[in-house]
C-alpha cells in the first residue's frame, strides 16, 4: 500500500506539472500534503515534517549553492570562462576539435551549472562550428555531455550538493569520486557515441544551430582575464575541498593525531568555507583586479542569486516530499522488502532515481526523493559508501531525458535539432551518462 500511494504521488505530480501546467515547487508541496495524508501521518505533523524536509534540505546546502552560483557568474560574466573555452580550443587545434570543447565544457562545467554553461557555451561553439564549417550538433553534444556529467556527479551543483547532504556524505570526496567516474564517462557519451550518433541520426550532424543561441554576450578576448587566473579561479573550490577530502582519508590511515595544520586544512577544505573563500578569491581576480567597481560585481552576484530563487525552493520541495516518504514510513517498508537482499545500495540507489527521473524530468527533484526511499535501507547495511551512493543516485538522475525535462528543449532548440534527432542525440546520449557512471561506482565500490 505505502508503494502505490508514491506511485499515484508521483502521478499526481506529473499531472500538476504537465497537464495543469503548476510551478513545480507549488505541485511538489501540494503532493506532500495528500502523500503524507494518504499515509495516515497524524494532521499534526504532516506541516511539521514537510517544514523540517525544506528546511533541513535548505539548511545545509543554501550556502554552498549560493556561493557557487555567485561565483560561476562572476566568472562568466567577466569573461573568464570564455577565455578558458577559447584557449583550450586553440590550443588543441581543429583535429581534436570535439576533445577541446569536451574539455573546455568540462572546466567550466565544475563552476556553472547545467543551463548556464550551455547557454555561454552554445555561442562559443556556434562561432566554431561557422567558421569550421561543421555541424554545430558535432560540437554541441561534447559540449551537452560534459555539462551533464558535471551536473550529475560533482559538487557544488545541486543535485549531488544536495543528496550528499541527505545521506551523510562527505562533499569532498564525493567530488573527487565524481570527477574519477565523469572522466571516462564523458569520453563514452561525447566522443564516442557521437560517432555511433551520426550514423543513426545522419541529419542532425547537417544542422547549423539557432541563430537566437549564437548571439550571446560577446567578448573581445584581450579585455578578458587571463587563461591562467581563470582556470585558476574556476578550479579553487574543487582544489579546496579536495585537500580536505585527502586529509580526511590519509589521517586516519597515517595514525596521524589532530593538529593546527589538520585543522586548517580540514576548515579551509569544509564545501562551506571553500565555496565562500572561491567567491572573495573570484570577487579579487575577476574585477578588482582588473578595476572593475565592486558594484558592478555585486550587481552579478544579486542576479545570480535572483535566478536561483525558483530552483532553491524546488529543491526544498524535494525535500519536504523525501521527509515525508521518510516520517510516513514508506521508507521503512522499502526497507524491509530489500532486507536479506544482495542487491548492491549503489545500484539500488541509482534505479530508484532513475524511475523517478524517467516520471519527473527533473534530475534535482529525483534525487531528493530517492534519498527519502533509500536512506532508512541504508542503516541495516554495514560498511556502506555514503558517496558512492550518492554518485549512483546522481548517475540515475540523468538517465533519458526526454520532453518532460526542460534541460531537453534547450538542447534540441540551442543546437536547431528535430524531435527525433534530439532522442537519437541527446536522450541516448544521458542514458549513456547514467549507465556509465553506474558502472564506473561499482567499479569505484569494488575497488574501494
Amino acid at each position: 500500500m505505502p508503494l502505490l500511494i508514491v506511485a499515484l504521488g508521483v502521478l499526481l505530480l506529473l499531472i500538476f506539472i504537465m497537464k495543469f501546467k503548476l510551478n513545480t515547487f507549488v505541485s511538489l508541496v501540494i503532493v506532500s500534503f495528500i502523500v503524507a495524508l494518504a499515509l495516515g501521518m497524524p494532521m499534526g505533523e504532516v506541516v511539521e515534517s514537510i517544514e523540517n524536509g525544506l528546511g533541513g534540505t535548505l539548511g545545509h546546502i543554501g550556502l554552498i549553492f549560493g556561493m557557487g552560483a555567485m561565483l560561476g557568474r562572476l566568472i562568466a560574466d567577466s569573461g573568464g570562462a570564455n577565455r578558458i573555452a577559447i584557449t583550450l580550443i586553440d590550443k588543441f587545434g581543429e583535429k581534436r576539435i570535439q576533445w577541446a570543447v569536451l574539455f573546455a565544457s568540462f572546466i567550466v562545467g565544475i563552476a556553472l551549472f547545467l543551463e548556464v554553461a550551455i547557454v555561454l557555451l552554445v555561442p562559443i561553439i556556434f562561432s566554431i562550428a561557422k567558421e569550421l564549417k561543421i555541424s554545430i550538433v558535432k560540437l554541441g553534444l561534447p559540449m551537452v555531455t560534459a555539462a551533464l556529467a558535471t551536473h550529475a556527479f560533482l559538487p557544488p551543483h545541486p543535485g549531488p550538493t544536495a543528496v550528499a547532504s541527505e545521506y551523510g556524505a562527505n562533499i569532498g570526496l564525493v567530488l573527487i569520486y565524481g570527477i574519477i567516474v565523469a572522466i571516462p564517462t564523458v569520453i563514452i557519451a561525447g566522443i564516442l557515441y557521437p560517432k555511433l550518433a551520426k550514423k543513426i541520426v545522419p541529419t542532425a550532424f547537417t544542422r547549423e544551430g539557432s541563430e537566437s543561441f549564437g548571439v550571446q554576450k560577446t567578448f573581445k578576448l584581450e579585455e578578458t582575464p587571463g587563461f591562467g587566473i581563470s582556470l585558476f579561479t574556476a578550479l579553487f573550490p574543487v582544489i579546496l575541498m579536495a585537500l580536505g577530502a585527502i586529509v580526511d582519508m590519509i589521517q586516519p590511515a597515517l595514525g596521524i593525531s589532530d593538529n593546527l595544520f589538520m585543522n586548517v586544512i580540514r576548515f579551509i577544505g569544509n564545501s562551506s568555507t571553500a565555496m565562500t573563500l572561491s567567491l572573495l578569491l573570484a570577487i579579487y581576480t575577476m574585477g578588482i583586479r582588473r578595476n572593475i567597481p565592486v558594484k558592478k560585481l555585486m550587481d552579478s552576484c544579486s542576479s545570480a542569486i535572483n535566478a536561483l530563487g525558483m530552483l532553491l525552493l524546488i529543491i526544498g520541495g524535494g525535500g519536504a516530499l523525501k521527509q515525508v516518504l521518510i516520517d510516513g514510513g514508506v521508507g521503512d517498508y522499502v526497507a524491509d522488502i530489500f532486507a536479506g537482499s544482495m542487491m548492491s545500495p549503489v545500484f539500488f540507489a541509482w534505479m530508484i532515481a532513475a524511475i523517478l527521473r524517467i516520471c519527473l524530468g527533473s534530475g534535482t527533484v529525483a534525487t531528493l526523493t530517492t534519498a527519502g526511499l533509500v536512506i532508512p535501507s541504508l542503516a541495516g547495511i554495514p560498511d556502506v559508501n555514503l558517496e558512492l551512493v550518492t554518485l549512483a543516485t546522481g548517475a540515475g538522475s540523468a538517465i533519458a531525458s526526454h520532453v518532460n525535462d526542460a534541460g531537453f528543449w534547450m538542447v534540441k532548440e540551442s543546437l536547431g535539432m528535430s524531435l527525433k534527432e534530439a532522442f537519437g542525440t541527446y536522450t541516448v546520449l544521458s542514458t549513456i551518462v547514467a549507465v556509465s557512471g553506474l558502472v564506473c561506482t561499482l567499479l569505484l565500490d569494488i575497488i574501494i
